[in-house]
């Protein structure tokens, strides 16, 4: 009997089997990426599904391996934010680039609320992705604890601690904000504010710490905390936190805001006060995003690498699916200072 398809006929496990010379078993497990397969056997497989133009049953292999093919990407924040921070897109990038030569669907879920949050839960104890990426994490967040108490694989953009025990991919922010500070101290810049991050978020905590290590590195003591002010990572947010530090400290000359978001917004406040810039106030955001480039004047900030962020993630994640017992990582991105015309 031949093996070879009949015209119109879907190849089938045993068609593959009997062409390649093995047993529907040896197939099955190269199909699901399994071991215990020679190197041979596996290329016999491989030749006889290349022939065939045999093409698994996603039904059929999600009942064997319990696995459904899919991972979302959880982003804890509302879509005028998604939409306004280039970060979110640049991570999605990077994890859309990441899987495309997989056969991984990427499930983009936005958590905004308790209904949204709800959902989620329902949706993961029913075993309907096979991991979860999560971004922006903020340090009171439950869905660390719940993912990790399903055992589910996940990998996280960022970290809720120094101590997170999940796998996570960061950038050096601590770094970033102290090279970034340093060079302003450097200029001969006297008084040095910050507009934070989120102080709920690692994020915030590390690059506020960063403005702090690179004052204590310059006058071996403490900067002035007035001199501090949180942000939300929004350009409203941004612009009003430069508006109160203007107020508190007049005679400030330049600040080191925590994303390029907010920086833009510090940007305008400062403007519409009549600060030149970089003459009176020098200005360095974080990230090194579009925005970046397109404010006025050009913005000095911090490079990021959020792509190559999302990639990492994702590849953390495949490979906790792959082999679940595989020890938790965390990866650390580093972090470059690019100059532009605003210091």
């Amino acid at each position: 009997m031949s093996s070879r398809k009949r015209p119109g006929q879907r190849p089938t496990l045993e068609a593959v089997a009997r062409l390649a010379g093995v047993g529907r078993g040896t197939v099955s497990r190269v199909v699901n990426g399994s071991p215990g397969v020679s190197a041979k056997a596996r290329a016999a497989v491989e030749a006889a599904i290349a022939e065939l133009k045999y093409v698994p049953n996603p039904a059929a292999r999600s009942l064997v391996t319990s696995r459904t093919d899919s991972i979302a990407l959880v982003i804890p924040e509302s879509e005028s934010r998604l939409a306004a921070e280039p970060y979110f897109s640049a991570v999605i990038r990077g994890v859309s680039t990441e899987l495309a030569d997989t056969e991984m669907q990427l499930l983009l879920i936005l958590v905004r609320n308790q209904r949204e949050l709800d959902r989620l839960t329902r949706f993961v104890e029913a075993q309907r992705v096979d991991g979860v990426l999560l971004v922006s994490v903020h340090r009171d967040d439950p869905l660390p604890a719940f993912l990790e108490k399903m055992q589910i694989p996940t990998v996280l953009a960022g970290r809720r601690s120094p101590g997170e025990p999940l796998s996570h991919v960061h950038s050096d922010n601590l770094g970033g904000a102290a090279q970034a500070v340093r060079y302003l101290l450097g200029q001969g810049r006297r008084a040095v504010a910050t507009i934070t991050g989120p102080l709920d978020m690692d994020v915030g905590q590390s690059r506020l710490q960063g403005w702090r290590d690179a004052h204590l590195e310059a006058g071996g003591r403490q900067p002035d905390e007035s001199l501090a002010v949180s942000g939300d990572f929004t350009e409203e947010g941004g612009r009003a936190a430069m508006r109160e530090l203007l107020e508190r400290r007049p005679d400030l000359d330049a600040v080191f805001a925590a994303s390029d978001v907010m920086a833009a917004g510090a940007l305008t406040e400062l403007r519409e006060r009549g600060r030149r810039v970089p003459a009176d106030v020098a200005v360095i955001g974080f990230d090194d995003s579009i925005i970046a480039r397109h404010t006025v004047p050009p913005l000095t900030s911090v490079n990021q690498p959020s792509e190559d962020l999302g990639r990492a993630i994702t590849r953390l994640l495949l490979d906790e699916i792959n082999d679940p017992s595989r020890p938790r990582r965390q990866l650390t991105l580093p972090t470059t200072l690019v100059h532009r015309l605003t210091t």
